[in-house]
């Protein structure tokens, strides 16, 4: 295993699409939930331990081995807004295009066969995770800090925020990640022999809403 293609996959400049979507920041930005450095840590604390949660466990479920279109389908019903699994899926298809080209694979390559529009993004970062030589826990890391690290970036950009305090939010709820990695781990490590059914299912209704509101917006900045 290569810690360096760790670095490789979680790096901001990766060209995995990210910085297009902000995390749900955008419509939080203009519905005032967010208008500074300590709305931003508890927006990100709050994404965390649900979108963050899902996510990191269905990576570690691909990487572990789990069949993709059956987490595919779990990843939809985890995901009640339209937009956001159009989101989602835009992402996975940008991802995987890298990894392909970055870490060429028989799985990634069946991968774009059989979702052409694009697979849900937790699962392809698995898969490309596993072709990088990486572990589960690698890619449930990966998936964590993707979903705090977005916003964080994204209100910069929207909020004119400090970079520094933004880099400063991220280092406090870093704190947090170990453990909800653990959890994912856990239970996608156990998706190939128990099912899809023991992967966490945490709801975050504000962020379905919100997605739903801003995907009907004439002008955005950022795609979600």
């Amino acid at each position: 295993m290569s810690r360096a293609a760790l670095l490789v996959l979680a790096d901001g400049r990766f060209p995995a699409g990210g910085h297009a979507h902000s995390g749900g920041a955008e419509e939080a930005v203009k519905a005032g939930r967010i208008t500074g450095a300590a709305d931003l840590e508890d927006f990100c604390r709050g994404r965390l331990h649900t979108a963050g949660l899902v996510a990191a466990a269905l990576a570690a479920a691909a990487a572990a081995g789990a069949d993709p279109g059956e987490l595919d389908a779990a990843a939809d019903a985890r995901t009640p807004s339209p937009a956001l699994r159009v989101a989602a899926r835009r992402l996975g298809r940008q991802l995987l295009r890298a990894a392909r080209a970055t870490w060429p694979d028989a799985e990634l390559d069946a991968l774009a066969r059989k979702f052409p529009k694009g697979a849900h993004q937790p699962v392809v970062l698995g898969l490309t995770a596993r072709a990088a030589g990486l572990e589960p826990r690698d890619a449930a890391y990966c998936a964590a800090y993707e979903s705090v690290s977005g916003p964080a970036s994204a209100v910069v950009r929207l909020l004119g925020l400090d970079p520094f305090e933004a880099t400063a939010v991220l280092a406090r709820v870093a704190r947090e990640v170990d453990g909800l990695v653990d959890r994912a781990v856990a239970a996608g490590m156990a998706v190939p022999g128990e099912g899809v059914g023991v992967l966490p299912a945490v709801s975050a209704p504000l962020l379905e809403i919100g997605a739903q509101a801003h995907a009907g917006w004439g002008v955005r900045l950022f795609a979600s």
